[in-house]
């Protein structure tokens, strides 16, 4: 806070008076709301069925509290507009366009989407922004992207931090939602990589029996990526439904377009985060040499080329749509990745509801120690809490209060509630309450489904050895550099090794660009939330 200026001090005066001149008309530009009659009564019934017959019919109750419906029906915006930019529909653009149109009809305002495929997000929000004329009141964007936004984004106001369900967010996602410090981003989901099985199958006497005939080995849930391997060669191919047509062993995703590089960092966490060596999985910290070339990288990248005859016609070209519905619609008999393909398999008309089981990623035998240059023999799980989006209101907006009112309303429990049972909607757990499995037995889940899959959320909070994405400035083009190497391995272009020699080249190159000690300051960010425990 500044001090106030000494009499003498004219000039340090003036400049305080056109400072504080200066915060006053950017106060008075923001645009507070009126009060009016609430709509809602506290604890009213909540449903989306009047918007569509593509919403489920589940009912839940408006949670008393500063985001609730009734809390912020009582808030008029009329004349006032705000302006939101969301992914396309339905992950993530579907529930913000939904949320809009409850905001309109319960605040008054007008709230305008643009709804932008993936490949176009990131400069459509950026450049506005570098250029200082940001188009958007709210933004909703991957937020492994936070080390470019940063500097153009509001504090979460201490208000909205005080919330009850901002108080519920877990310690992971709020770490997610903070840089240097402070809270800029709005917690909306929870994405992290797990994996899911047909338990229906894996428990079946009939094809135990069948595994043990192939291996020698009992049939049981993968604990390490050789066995997850193993169990996908047997089973890949075969009838398992009984339906007439074949099943396969994985479904993963592998496009290169379309979030490889999170799918290869799920297979490599295991054997590059080594819970006895600080400093970092992606970088060396200290001299910022890319370390994606190393062996653990490359071990992974060798199983995941291995894996490609276990996947189904198409499976080397599979989008994150496709690896959702290849296991949730019961084609594959496992897959990794985000919440989705699990709850698609749980939706009320899915044929294998309440067939499948989640479990943590699978692990190895041995860890590469990065400083001892040699692998650590010891079994190694490490728990990956990959980009989820998020959501941030910008500095620039003059309609910020409208603008977190939207996002606390958007995330209020009610909303939430129902946002986590649609799997379109790419809304995850993020919560503690989430993490109740009695709250996924109300939504018709077995009781030893909801137990399994909360045990594997609940676990990775309490996972010490844990891998962060890479949130610098330029994330997209280290990333980007990443799939294509990951791509021209899995095409057979080069080997494993050589390609990942490929992308620490580029890697170099790209923080030579931006600038070394740029990177290496917001990678620090990621390092605090890796070593921590």
């Amino acid at each position: 806070m500044r001090n106030r200026p000494s009499p003498g001090l004219v000039a340090v005066a003036a400049v305080a008076a056109l400072t504080a001149t200066a915060c006053t008309a950017q106060n008075e530009a923001q645009q507070k709301p009126k009060e009016k009659t609430a709509l809602f009564k506290p604890g009213s019934e909540i449903s989306y069925q009047k918007y569509g017959k593509t919403y489920p019919a589940t009912k839940v109750k408006d949670v008393p509290g500063s985001c609730s419906y009734e809390a912020i029906s009582r808030k008029d915006y009329s004349g006032q507009t705000l302006k939101i930019i969301s992914h396309a529909v339905p992950v993530i653009g579907e529930p913000t366009q939904l949320h809009a149109k409850q905001f309109e009809e319960i605040t008054g305002g007008k709230v305008e989407v643009v709804n932008v495929p993936f490949g176009e997000l990131h400069q459509k929000i950026l450049t506005p922004l570098q250029a200082g004329q940001p188009a958007y009141d709210v933004m909703f964007y991957p937020s492994l992207w936070i080390g470019d936004m940063a500097p153009y984004l509001a504090p979460v106001p201490e208000k909205y931090l005080n919330t009850t369900g901002m108080q519920d967010v877990t310690a992971a996602y709020m770490d997610v939602a903070t840089w240097d410090g402070e809270v800029v981003q709005y917690p909306v989901d929870g994405d992290r990589h797990y994996l899911k099985v047909r338990a229906d199958v894996l428990k079946d006497p009939k094809w135990q029996a069948e595994y043990k005939r192939s291996t020698g080995k009992d049939l049981k849930v993968p604990a390490t990526w050789a066995e997850y391997q193993e169990i996908a060669e047997v089973f890949s191919g075969k009838d398992f439904d009984g339906d007439g047509k074949k099943n396969y062993g994985s479904a993963e995703v592998t496009k290169r377009d379309d979030l490889t590089f999170s799918a290869f960092i799920s297979r490599a966490a295991p054997y590059v985060k080594n819970p006895d060596v600080e400093g970092g999985v992606f970088f060396d910290l200290e001299t910022m040499k890319p370390l994606i070339n190393t062996p653990g990288f490359v071990r992974a990248l060798e199983d995941m080329v291995k894996a490609k005859s276990t996947w189904a016609p198409g499976g080397a070209n599979f989008g994150l749509g496709d690896e959702i519905f290849s296991f949730g619609g019961g084609q594959t008999l496992m897959s990794y990745s985000w919440d989705d393909a699990f709850i698609q398999a749980q939706q009320p008309d899915s044929k294998i509801r309440n067939t499948v089981e989640a479990a943590p990623l699978p692990g190895s035998t041995e860890v590469y120690n990065r400083t001892t240059k040699s692998w650590d023999r010891k079994a190694n799980q490490a728990a990956y809490f990959t980009w989820g989006w998020t959501s941030a209101v910008t500095k620039a907006s003059s309609h910020q209060e409208m603008a977190f009112d939207y996002l606390c309303f958007f995330s209020n429990e009610a909303n939430t509630a129902l946002d986590l049972t649609i799997g379109r909607f790419g809304v995850n757990p993020y919560r503690i309450s989430h993490l109740d499995p009695e709250f996924w037995e109300k939504q018709g889940w077995d009781k030893d489904v909801a137990k399994a899959y909360v045990k594997t959320l609940a676990g990775m909070e309490e996972n010490p050895n844990r891998v962060f994405d890479l949130r610098v400035p330029g994330v997209n083009q280290y990333m980007s550099a990443l799939a294509n190497g990951v791509a021209a391995a899995l095409a057979g272009q080069e080997s494993p090794q050589r390609a990942l020699d490929g992308v620490a080249g580029e890697w170099a190159k790209i923080t030579d660009q931006i600038g070394k000690e740029k990177v290496q300051s917001a990678y620090h960010n990621v390092v605090v939330l890796e070593d921590e425990s």
